[in-house]
């Protein structure tokens, strides 16, 4: 088992937990991994990671697919991975949603399966440089021939020889997708994952490993599921703090009609709730739509409470069907803990 540091995005202010990151590093964690929004980006502080850390992977959980043509994310991603040494970024993608694409990036909605997928293929492509760069996608074409343009576009290969084997992860959460994540990618970022929960998933998993042919399946491929970890001998109190996340995520994070994390929230069985969060949260009552989040939803999420609570409750995860897992610590003592449990063994320098 691997474990990675999900250090997400910023807030208001840009700052990076460099201590807890290189103490991850230190006691045996495989990965550390950034994530955006519409704030701080994905990329650029691992490229800051890169120069002050030696050995720990590099992942983005995710780079956003419409802020940033493929080729500008290859070669970004394959950029931070030779300033790394090589053989330490992982390119994690994914669509985020409408609300974003549309008011942020200034991109259409488009059709997101082909968009990834287009995305993957060209971004492999240009790092294994076999020939000029050129791409018919249902949804992105090599060189650029729509409205607008000269017609002159060259098929180009990169000038920096990148590492031709960067692996991608896709971070997804319906049939759809997921089935695309096994068919091309390396790795899944699981959207609402948790034990129990893996039945729902395998089949997607293995249809789209099917259409990948080669032998894939589940001895080559990574399922990452992420865990939130807050250690604390109050269980309600570790609950508590999760919640405004999860209020924020169902009942802000995306359009009303348009929204994959009430969604997921609303598949686990909580429609009446999913539907009274996004109503309060929308309405400006955030305190009453955190208040509404209920309880045994949180402690599904995570690993709440104290020690011998997570111990115990870790177990379910190991079960769970995923591999390797990310850990969204709330405290340095988190780190420690689920370091201890997955019996990490530190790296000789």
């Amino acid at each position: 088992m691997k474990l990675g540091l999900s250090i997400g995005y910023s807030g208001a202010n840009l700052d990076l937990p460099v201590d807890r990151i290189l103490h991850a590093e230190k006691i045996g964690y495989d990965s550390v991994w950034t994530a955006e929004a519409y704030g701080s980006d994905a990329i650029t502080p691992l490229s800051y990671l890169a120069a002050i850390t030696k050995r720990i992977k590099l992942g983005t959980g995710i780079i956003q697919v419409s802020a940033r043509t493929p080729a500008n994310c290859a070669m970004s991603m394959g950029t931070v991975d030779a300033l790394a040494g090589g053989g330490r970024a992982i390119a994690g993608l994914g669509v985020s949603g409408p609300q974003i694409v549309e008011g942020w990036y200034g991109q259409p909605w488009g059709r997101p399966y082909y968009w990834l997928k287009d995305y993957v293929e060209i971004m492999r492509k240009i790092w294994r440089r076999e020939e000029g760069l050129t791409h018919d996608g249902k949804q992105l074409q090599l060189p650029y021939s729509g409205e607008g343009g000269l017609g002159v576009g060259k098929p180009l290969k990169s000038i920096l020889h990148m590492n031709p084997d960067i692996p991608i992860y896709i971070g997804s959460g319906n049939e759809a997708t997921v089935r695309l994540t096994g068919e091309v990618a390396d790795g899944w970022l699981p959207l609402g994952f948790m034990p129990g929960t893996m039945d729902e998933y395998k089949p997607w998993l293995e249809e789209g490993f099917k259409r990948a042919g080669n032998g894939k399946g589940w001895d080559n491929f990574d399922v990452m599921a992420r865990i939130f970890v807050d250690v604390d001998e109050d269980v309600k109190a570790s609950i508590d703090r999760l919640k405004p996340r999860e209020a924020l995520y169902i009942g802000g994070m995306g359009h009303k009609d348009k929204n994959f994390h009430k969604d997921m929230f609303v598949r686990r069985g909580y429609k009446d709730e999913a539907d009274r969060i996004q109503e309060l949260y929308l309405a400006g009552h955030k305190e009453e739509a955190i208040a509404t989040v209920p309880d045994e939803w949180i402690d599904s999420r995570g690993l709440m409470g104290p020690p011998a609570r997570i111990k115990e409750r870790f177990r379910a995860w190991e079960d769970s069907g995923a591999n390797n897992f990310t850990i969204a610590p709330a405290q340095d003592a988190a780190v420690d803990l689920m370091a201890e449990l997955a019996r990490l063994n530190p790296p000789r320098d």
